[in-house]
């Protein structure tokens, strides 16, 4: 998906995969502390970020917000190597109530910018898509979400988007256009998408 964004200027924050669902089906059967769960999941997402990067000759690996802001006035994407940031600050929760959802929340709420969470579903359902009866919501209060036992983003985005205050679009990344029209705020669009509503 990334390489169909190119000279856009985003800042990439990849999630952990395959890497962190594998953490956490062992702490299902072994059961770490939650320290360990966080900080083992945080390096998946650096795992993720190298080999993306090692893929696309157009982004490079950012340590810092500063690099970041830098690098994309240079004409790259950067992608962000966030365990650096989130052991000097240790900002959130560690629990798998956050995943690389709310840590692109706490990331977009320093840079004051646009929150865009790629998934592989369009957005945000009452319950499980796979379910029949799930319906598809195009717009939702961060507030009601909290009310969610289970959706496409994680637990702990709702309160982290009423407390920064900021708006967050869910929208499916296996159709990069989708992506890039929400990032250029194309009102021409005849796709889905969610926006959860966390500012006035």
């Amino acid at each position: 998906m990334v390489k169909s964004l190119k000279s856009t200027k985003i800042l990439v924050i990849i999630g952990g995969g395959e890497f962190a669902d594998l953490i956490r089906k062992y702490d299902d059967e072994i059961e770490f502390s939650n320290d360990i769960n966080h900080e083992t999941a945080i390096d998946s997402m650096d795992i993720m970020a190298k080999l993306l990067n090692d893929k696309i000759d157009f982004t490079k690996i950012v340590y810092t917000i500063e690099e970041a802001k830098k690098t994309s006035n240079d004409g790259f994407i950067p992608i962000l190597i966030i365990s650096k940031l989130l052991k000097e600050n240790d900002p959130l929760k560690h629990s798998w109530e956050v995943t690389s959802d709310s840590i692109a929340a706490y990331i977009a709420n320093l840079l004051k910018t646009k929150l865009l969470i790629s998934t592989n579903v369009k957005g945000i359902y009452t319950r499980n898509p796979s379910h029949q009866d799930a319906i598809f919501i195009d717009e939702i209060n961060a507030k009601n979400l909290l009310t969610f036992d289970e959706s496409s983003i994680d637990l702990m985005l709702p309160k982290l988007l009423l407390r920064f205050g900021i708006d967050c679009f869910v929208v499916n990344g296996n159709y990069p256009m989708r992506v890039l029209s929400i990032i250029n705020s194309d009102r021409n669009h005849n796709f889905q998408y969610t926006l959860i509503k966390g500012g006035d």
